[in-house]
């Protein structure tokens, strides 16, 4: 979008360093979904969303809500309470061209003090929801061991690395929010190291480098994500700070953990800091096999109290395999398709809506045509012949129509190809592949049984 990532606010000044936070916390592509479409407004200590629909104030309170009241906390000082105005038009609505505004305000809570150490942390991500699989079951153990027992020599510093998306930052968010869950006054403080330079840099222009090394040299835990890029600075004042604040926390028996896309020994480091990394574990996080990718998306599923069978969970964790952030983007990108349609989500819905993300061989199945025949055949009792035959009963008609529908959606054939396969001509199948799209559309069980005929497919094609 052209717009700006504070243009749709009406408390701009104010509330536009909270905003370029968010977008640099959610991400790009995050940011634009979710708060682009929504309007802001602050007031007192109220900040309220305007947002298009109901599916959209589940999604922001249950995923964004935090990070939205420590980014205001942090830039404004103040504690707020959330309201949400959802805007919708019913159908009467639509009939008679006048928009209908429900109110959903959430129950003001009293402020309750917290720890004044801005600690930064996610409060979502905690070990109770991370997905604990072979692939990183290292890392989670160890994480775990650090958040409780802090400055213990034997995970101190621990260095977790993996490609980007499979869950390091998940990980320091968690030992965070367990340390301070352990000891609420702790001082712990999640950053990445983008961060920290830029701060550096800054309290050299105002000079203020001795409130900043007061500030990180009286932590009882420094969460650094993606350190690499201090590593890549060419500027080494910034290196050789975060070396001394390395030095001062460690020395001092405080916990460091950090997290990188690479290994220590690949990151271009000056040498002693490099050999103080290499004297704690390192751990690796590996990508998610098939099975830990279908609890991810059912947890997701569950917590999000999402419509979604396990069938439609199986095809998006075999299409996208590249990370978790991507496999949660998926989901969330479907469920907001099919939330506005008013559908239910099905493969072939998932298919379309997920093609540009999906793995080639999940783009296109490519199956024969004879297999759909014999697994449609045998799922509604007819015969192969019977596909070709003139006869139009229901029981006859009905499956060839699905058949065609199926032909269309999972092979290359063009449509007068297919009606060929079944001795009819294109426009037979036009109204077969429409006939059926609407039916899914309106009937969740025939979209059920839909997917259970694409399974059975996919699962003859494979052999």
């Amino acid at each position: 979008m052209a717009e700006t990532a504070v243009e749709n606010l009406q408390s701009g000044e104010i509330l536009a360093p909270v905003f370029k936070e968010l977008e640099t916390i959610l991400g790009k592509d995050t940011y634009d979904m979710w708060m682009r479409p929504a309007s802001f407004e602050l007031k007192d200590s109220v900040l309220t969303i305007q947002i298009p629909n109901p599916f959209w104030q589940k999604t922001i309170q249950n995923r964004y809500e935090n990070i939205i009241k420590d980014a205001v906390l942090k830039h404004t000082g103040l504690e707020i309470n959330i309201q949400y105005i959802v805007k919708e038009n019913t159908e009467n609505a639509t009939q008679t061209n006048t928009p209908v505004t429900t109110t959903s305000t959430l129950p003001i809570q009293p402020v309750v003090r917290r720890n004044p150490f801005p600690s930064r942390l996610n409060s979502l991500y905690r070990f109770e929801n991370f997905i604990e699989a072979p692939s990183n079951r290292f890392a989670y153990k160890l994480s775990q061991a650090a958040a409780n027992k802090l400055g213990d020599r034997g995970h101190n510093p621990l260095f977790i690395y993996s490609t980007p998306g499979l869950g390091k930052t998940h990980l320091l968010h968690a030992i965070g929010n367990q340390i301070l869950q352990n000891n609420p006054y702790a001082k712990v403080l999640y950053m990445s190291a983008e961060e920290f330079v830029a701060e550096y840099v800054q309290a050299i222009q105002y000079n203020s480098t001795d409130d900043f090394r007061r500030k990180y040299r009286s932590l009882d835990c420094l969460l650094m994500d993606d350190i690499q890029f201090v590593a890549g600075k060419s500027d080494k004042v910034s290196v050789q700070e975060f070396f001394h604040t390395f030095n001062a926390l460690f020395d001092s028996s405080k916990q460091i953990i950090l997290s990188s896309d690479r290994t220590p020994q690949q990151l271009d480091l000056d040498e002693r800091l490099s050999s103080r990394l290499l004297s704690g574990p390192t751990c690796e996080i590996k990508k998610p096999y098939f099975e830990a990718r279908i609890a991810i998306l059912r947890q997701k599923r569950d917590a999000n109290h999402f419509n979604i069978g396990d069938d439609v969970l199986a095809f998006i964790g075999e299409g996208i395999q590249t990370n978790i952030r991507e496999l949660e983007g998926a989901l969330f990108r479907l469920m907001s398709y099919c939330d506005m349609q008013g559908v239910t989500p099905t493969i072939s819905i998932a298919k379309e809506i997920l093609a540009d993300i999906l793995t080639l061989e999940e783009r296109r199945l490519a199956v024969n045509i004879n297999t759909i025949k014999k697994v449609v055949g045998k799922h509604f009792k007819i015969n192969m012949e019977d596909f070709s035959s003139k006869r139009k009963t229901q029981s006859i008609a009905w499956p060839r129509q699905i058949a065609m529908y199926l032909a269309n959606d999972l092979t290359d054939m063009s449509l007068p190809e297919i009606g060929r396969e079944f001795n009819r001509d294109h426009s037979t199948v036009v109204h077969a592949r429409d006939l059926v799209k609407e039916t899914i559309k309106k009937d969740p069980f025939f979209a059920a049984e839909i997917n259970q005929i694409l399974s059975d497919i996919k699962a003859v094609d494979n052999k």
